[in-house]
């Protein structure tokens, strides 16, 4: 089109313009050409604005012929070979690829024809022959190797973008299709929260439609609570964390409000969908069962464990009895015999311990009694109770924040304080068991205890040069029951109980456990509990003396009390019925040995407005009753008074 408006602007100038015809006859555009030109133009045109796709590449052909006509008219009618619109041809052969043969051919045609002409006028000559094979045919020759060329590669381009988008719509009508069939519920979020996809199984546990959850945030649809049915803030819900960190979290201890608010325990694993920014997916499923079937087994397990502990205590305390020399007298073979069945039962007493301890846990029954407590120092202290067993086997212990009793340092430094706000009975119990564990993994070598830690958290580590953990049992290491089965262990035994107690134990203080290991060359556990500052510390500490000290004061006010009423009369007193037919016909042989009967009361203890009777005046003899009658002589509130008792001499 801006060839042809080129040529209609010569055209139009000429015509209005008498000096061009003195710059230049050749440039003065015939009126054939010009019809051409416009026919050229308004073909093209309406080409771009209004044809319909089917018709575009004939119609865009018929108005490249027609220019290309144009230019032919004009180069012979202003000179031929000489004419200054030979430039002309040359920007239009060089389209001529573009239309494939359709183009080329004409064109070609057009330039051989002219050859031909001046061949049979005679006015054919080596400049003009020269001219005519490189202006006018070698454009069109490159003209279609170009295009046809590129035609070729957008072709292949075509065909691979063809096969990938079928190979992936491929993929994605299976994943489609595996995605429906999982049992588990599948959501697919965004960067922003919002539900992107649901699968089938994820509606049915929910009770939510597909479209009637799409496009939503995921907190109006997957309604999660935590184990005491509070929602979940931005601290305890792995979809946000998982969001916010691009890293998978996995839980167990949520539950699920569906679409008609029934409440359902479930299993979820969050997962990244890609880079930072692309979003999460939700893989969940329902475990209500099988939260019962273990909240039954933990009852057994609680019940037979408290049963069985009872008569292996006595077990244990009888076996003391005998290995103690000032109760029994027993030979040295009895005496080795007996000490084996004693260890043996301890050992059993602590398994029951400990079964008890994990029931507690999943139960969510541990107490919870925070402390203000020093790591440091309280670390030391567990080191130094537990150093004998290390000398038992010739281990090295080494505690690096403080060199003690025999516990040597391996570098000076200043240690600063680390305060955390824990029951320290958890912290005793992880601490100890992790150092047991080092001491009994580790054959020779020594045991490094370190307290570290952040402006947020303290850190205690404890490394060993022990036999190690194989890097396939890594992962299970914290779960119930489960023990590393190899030549190392076999030979030490335990039960696969201490570390899943210590990590339920570090999550009830908000804290976490993890290990290091590399097998055969030692473990280093790390225990991650909160850090407070020093001023917090210290505000709790006071806290906490304030509320003893008032505790002291209740119970000294509560003793004294108690004082006050045994010292009003310390006979015995046993209440009976009044329907007894003598103030003893009741008792026990034992009682009747050890209370006098004229310390006895008949009368029970009256609820009600009438309470204070008997409440004002506790363990009193009726001997006092008889002879000062007037002290103890009460008016109901009816109205009734209590008659006086006569002495059986004045009676008769």
């Amino acid at each position: 089109m801006l060839i042809a408006l080129t040529i209609l602007g010569l055209y139009f100038w000429g015509m209005f313009d008498s000096s061009v015809k003195i710059v230049s006859a050749a440039l003065i555009i015939s009126d054939f050409a010009a019809i051409l030109a416009g026919i050229a133009f308004s073909v093209g045109f309406i080409s771009y604005l209004w044809a319909p796709r089917i018709y575009i590449f004939a119609s865009s052909l018929t108005a490249y012929l027609i220019l290309a006509a144009t230019v032919v008219t004009l180069i012979f009618s202003t000179g031929g070979m000489s004419s200054p619109f030979i430039a002309l041809w040359m920007v239009i052969a060089i389209f001529a690829g573009v239309f494939g043969m359709y183009g080329t051919l004409p064109l070609l045609f057009a330039a051989t024809g002219y050859l031909v002409l001046s061949f049979i006028d005679d006015t054919l000559t080596r400049e003009a022959t020269l001219t005519t094979v490189l202006a006018g045919q070698l454009p069109i020759i490159i003209s279609y190797i170009v295009w046809h060329a590129k035609a070729k590669t957008e072709s292949g381009d075509d065909k691979a973008y063809k096969d990938l988008a079928n190979e992936l719509s491929q993929v994605a009508g299976t994943s489609e299709v595996v995605i429906n069939a999982i049992a588990d519920g599948v959501i697919a979020l965004n960067s922003q929260g919002i539900i992107e996809l649901i699968n089938p199984a994820a509606q049915r546990i929910m009770g939510w439609g597909k479209q009637d959850a799409l496009a939503l945030k995921y907190p109006s649809v997957l309604r999660l609570t935590d184990a005491k049915d509070r929602t979940l803030v931005p601290g305890n819900d792995p979809i946000l964390q998982a969001l916010n960190t691009n890293q998978q979290i996995s839980t167990n201890n949520l539950a699920l409000l569906t679409h008609s608010d029934k409440k359902l325990f479930v299993s979820i694993v969050v997962s990244p969908a890609g880079a930072v920014g692309s979003g999460v997916i939700i893989v969940f499923r329902d475990i209500t069962k099988e939260k019962a079937e273990e909240r039954e087994q933990a009852e057994f397990i609680s019940t037979a464990s408290h049963e069985m502990r009872t008569p292996v205590a006595s077990i244990e305390g009888y076996l003391g009895l005998a290995l103690n020399p000032a109760t029994a007298i027993i030979d040295a073979k009895a005496r080795d015999f007996i000490t084996k069945a004693h260890e043996s039962a301890q050992h059993l007493g602590r398994l029951f311990q400990d079964l008890l301890d994990v029931t507690k846990a999943d139960d969510g029954r541990l107490g919870n009694n925070p402390k203000v407590v020093d790591v440091v120092t309280f670390t030391k202290d567990i080191v130094g109770g537990l150093k004998p067993k290390a000398d038992e086997k010739g281990l090295g212990i080494i505690f690096k924040p403080i060199p003690l009793n025999g516990i040597r340092a391996i570098e000076r430094r200043l240690n600063p304080v680390f305060y955390t706000y824990v029951d320290n009975d958890h912290l005793r119990e992880v601490i100890a068991n992790l150092l047991e564990n080092a001491i009994k993994y580790t054959l020779r070598g020594e045991i490094v205890i370190d307290v570290t830690g952040d402006s947020d958290h303290v850190t205690v580590s404890i490394a060993d040069s022990g036999i190690g953990i194989p890097k396939e049992d890594l992962t299970h290491l914290f779960q119930k029951f489960y023990r590393v089965d190899n030549t190392d262990t076999r030979e030490i035994g335990g039960t696969g109980l201490g570390l899943y107690l210590c990590r339920r134990l570090a999550e009830a203080m908000n804290g976490r456990i993890w290990l290091e290991s590399e097998y055969k060359k030692g473990s280093t556990f790390h225990l991650e509990v909160p850090r407070i500052q020093n001023s917090e510390a210290a505000r709790l500490t006071e806290k906490a003396r304030e509320q003893k000290a008032k505790d002291d004061a209740e119970a000294s006010l509560a003793a004294e009390d108690a004082k006050v009423i045994a010292s009003t009369e310390p006979a015995r007193v046993v209440a009976i019925p009044a329907s007894a037919a003598t103030p003893s016909a009741t008792l026990p042989p034992a009682l009747k040995r050890e209370i006098p009967t004229s310390s006895l009361i008949t009368s029970p203890i009256v609820a009600g407005p009438d309470a204070h009777i008997g409440s004002h005046h506790p363990n009193i003899s009726i001997n006092s009753i008889e002879q000062h009658p007037e002290k103890y002589q009460q008016v109901r509130s009816s109205g009734i008074s209590i008659p006086v008792r006569i002495a059986k001499n004045d009676a008769k």
